[in-house]
């Protein structure tokens, strides 16, 4: 299991001074009531009561303060809404103390302090007590902690086929070069592009996982965009950004995921973009990933440009067979016998993403282990007919935007865009047609996802296909071709 996760400021570690267990352990006491004290007169009352109260200290060592919560919410919500402003707090209160981690230790420390010591007697009783889990964030310390990554998550278990071997082939060549003792940056940045559950976060978490295991002095940062934006907004608020950019710009990883939640965020924005130039001026890797390519992301130019400077490395649909070697690579994993026909049938009808069909395969073995039914055809069938009868009747709008751009080889982007050209307007009505022929979303959301045009235009471009279908058998059948692609 990972570790806990650190937040650290990048001072130099000093040692407290020497001296017995008790004086050293009422030391660090009296520097956590004072960092309390001053977090109490900020937040209030009430929400010191319900959130920082209950956390007591587990040690101080090394300028590494750990701290313990009952539970995982708590824990969790310490951790995203306070650790920052504990760490600058404490910091003021003893200069050596440059980390803090939450971690979750049931049982209640008797008199706000657990076994203080580093000894490794201390560690083993806090473990057998109560072990200690790690916060959900990223890691910003001095010394390599494990991030906080999914352990399924690393090329061993990547399935590679047509549709990711350029993506797969690239995450490997940065992992490889980011524990090269020369750090030669092959591509900066690699933008996986993908949709949802086809492999972008497998493959980021596959990138840490190597740089971890192989050069574990690496500095690495991993998280989403939405978290970068909160810790940014966050350092705002307490007057803290330069601590801030140490933070992001000293690593040298720095991985950013669905970086597409950052559009519309213009102070967001800003500050990625200068943190993204740094990082680039000190050849430090940045892999980033969303579901667009670079040039139809709603971001500033300036930025959109840096974001194509490096490599963009698409994630395509699964193929039937990519889905089946999934199947199989899972059934192997699981160590269970399910009959091929079973795999076949799940590979052939689940094609939306790898994530429904992982989760079909669960519902059989589940249903196999804990009622005992034999899997056939037949029972596999019966158990996901609400999944499979989901599957056969949905089309999404971004799936009917990408076919018709492909089939009047335009841009996808164009598909947003306020170009009235024919050439571009009619593919525009064509696609609009589909998404409500298809779908269930109502002209206003149609309107919506194509560059935010209202109700109106829409169905005025329905109407207008089924006119110009009845007199022109040209359009008529390239709507019919699609229709029969977006369904099958």
């Amino acid at each position: 299991m990972p570790g806990p996760t650190f937040w650290g400021m990048g001072a130099v570690v000093e040692e407290h001074p020497r001296g017995g267990a008790d004086t050293l352990a009422n030391s660090w006491k009296g520097e956590w009531t004072g960092v309390l004290g001053h977090l109490k007169k900020e937040v209030g009352e009430a929400a010191y009561r319900s959130w920082l109260e209950p956390l007591s200290l587990v040690q101080c060592d090394q300028g590494h303060a750990t701290l313990a919560a009952p539970t995982r919410f708590l824990r969790d919500w310490a951790a995203t809404h306070y650790a920052d402003r504990l760490l600058a707090l404490w910091h003021v209160e003893n200069p050596a103390v440059t980390r803090v981690s939450v971690v979750v230790a049931p049982m209640p420390a008797r008199n706000g302090v657990v076994k203080m010591n580093g000894s490794a007697e201390g560690q083993k009783s806090l473990h057998a007590s109560a072990p200690l889990e790690p916060t959900s964030g990223v890691d910003i310390g001095e010394e390599k902690a494990q991030p906080a990554l999914d352990q399924r998550f690393t090329f061993e278990n990547f399935i590679v086929g047509k549709p990711n071997e350029l993506a797969h082939a690239a995450a490997r060549r940065v992992a490889e070069a980011c524990t090269n003792p020369n750090h030669m940056v092959p591509f900066n940045p690699l933008f996986l592009n993908g949709g949802v559950g086809l492999g972008k976060t497998h493959l980021m978490h596959a990138v840490a996982w190597h740089v971890h295991r192989h050069a574990c002095d690496r500095k690495v940062i991993y998280l989403s965009a939405e978290k970068f934006m909160y810790q940014f907004i966050r350092a705002l608020r307490f007057k803290s950004t330069m601590d801030f950019k140490e933070q992001f710009r000293s690593v040298d990883l720095l991985m950013i995921d669905d970086v597409q939640f950052i559009s519309g965020k213009e102070s967001t924005q800003e500050e990625f973009f200068h943190t993204f130039n740094a990082l680039v001026d000190q050849n430090r890797q940045i892999v980033i990933s969303a579901d667009k390519s670079p040039s139809d992301l709603e971001i500033e130019e300036r930025m959109r440009s840096r974001l194509g400077w490096g490599l963009v490395a698409d994630l395509h649909p699964t193929t039937y067979e990519l889905r089946l070697g999934i199947l199989e690579s899972k059934v192997e994993q699981s160590g269970i016998t399910i009959p091929r026909k079973v795999l076949e049938f799940l590979a052939h009808k689940i094609t939306s993403n790898v994530r429904e069909l992982e989760g079909a395969l669960n519902r059989i073995i589940a249903d196999m282990q804990l009622i005992g039914r034999e899997v056939t055809l037949e029972s596999a069938q019966e158990l996901l007919r609400d999944l499979l009868r989901f599957c056969e009747r949905r089309v999404t709008i971004d799936e009917i935007q990408r076919r018709v751009a492909e089939h009047f080889n335009i841009r996808l982007s164009e598909m947003t865009s306020e170009r009235r050209a024919r050439a571009v307007a009619r593919p525009r009505q064509v696609a609009m047609y589909l998404a409500k022929q298809l779908t269930t979303r109502s002209l206003p959301e149609i309107g919506k996802k194509f560059g935010g045009r209202d109700h109106t235009t829409v169905l005025h471009a329905v109407r207008k296909i089924e006119e110009l279908s009845a007199i022109d058998a040209t359009l008529a059948e390239d709507v019919e071709l699609l229709r029969r692609m977006l369904q099958s």
